[in-house]
């Protein structure tokens, strides 16, 4: 079962858009039972597809958090067929602090969603908050692969190669040595002196695992979360829907961590 995380410490980079675009075109493309797990306290994945994440009695971190709680009383349909939400909210915010005594605090999301492939999902996908604390480092245990959205902008470069090498690092601190960043994907991009610039020396460091397709601006995607839908929901022949459906066409194909190279920064 693939396991894909979308994550980057910088925050506003369209991660969250990215990774529910992502799994609803796993779902209405490719067919596959998905699981979209928000760990951040905005649970704005869940909002994104039209989840009122302010009134449900339970989510991801009272799964977390309650050994008693079972995957399927969380977890949340939505309209796409074959797409689920696991929400998050503000509680997540007190998950350091409810676990600092576990000693396998960093492994409670892999082993809470151990029950996700008996449970008949095939492709689970995470959206993490904007900080390398312990939420995220629970992504990268439960996780085969990781996604980079970087925006593009002047220190986006740095952050893009430290999220590499964080990646890198706490694999193989946690038993995972063959989690790897599979995509990185250019965001924000308008076509501007700098932003070609900056794209330029992307290709240069990630030459094998760059994006061809970056995510420019575009109104209906904006529109489409303000509505609580995906971009196919919303406007199925606009720009952002052909941007956001190549993104997701070359997420798929990635090679997988265990065959494929590791990105190369220079």
């Amino acid at each position: 079962m693939r396991r894909i995380a979308f994550i980057n410490e910088k925050g506003g980079t369209g991660k969250t858009t990215l990774a529910v675009n992502t799994a609803a075109w796993l779902a209405r493309e490719q067919k596959l039972r998905v699981l979209l797990v928000d760990l951040d306290t905005q649970g704005h994945a869940g909002k994104s597809l039209g989840v009122d994440v302010r009134t449900l009695p339970r989510n991801v971190f009272h799964l977390l958090t309650e050994d008693g709680v079972r995957l399927e009383e969380v977890v949340q349909p939505c309209a796409v067929e074959g797409l689920s939400v696991l929400p998050s909210y503000k509680e997540m915010s007190d998950f350091p602090v409810a676990v600092a005594q576990d000693p396998r605090r960093a492994h409670r999301l892999a082993d809470r969603l151990a029950a996700a492939e008996a449970a008949g999902y095939q492709a689970l996908v995470f959206d993490a908050p904007p900080s390398m604390g312990l939420t995220t480092r629970n992504i990268l245990v439960a996780a085969t692969e990781v996604v980079v959205p970087v925006a593009l902008t002047y220190l986006a470069l740095d952050g893009c190669a430290e999220m590499v090498e964080t990646v890198k690092k706490v694999g193989e601190a946690e038993g995972r040595p063959d989690l790897r960043v599979t995509k990185v994907v250019p965001t924000l991009y308008r076509k501007t002196a700098l932003a070609d610039a900056i794209l330029e020396r992307l290709k240069a460091y990630f030459p094998d695992s760059l994006a061809a397709m970056p995510l420019g601006f575009n109104v209906k995607i904006d529109e489409a979360q303000s509505h609580g839908k995906t971009i196919w929901e919303y406007a199925p022949r606009s720009r952002g829907a052909e941007m956001l459906a190549a993104i997701a066409q070359e997420i798929h194909d990635a090679p997988s961590p265990r065959k494929g190279r590791a990105p190369r920064v220079a």
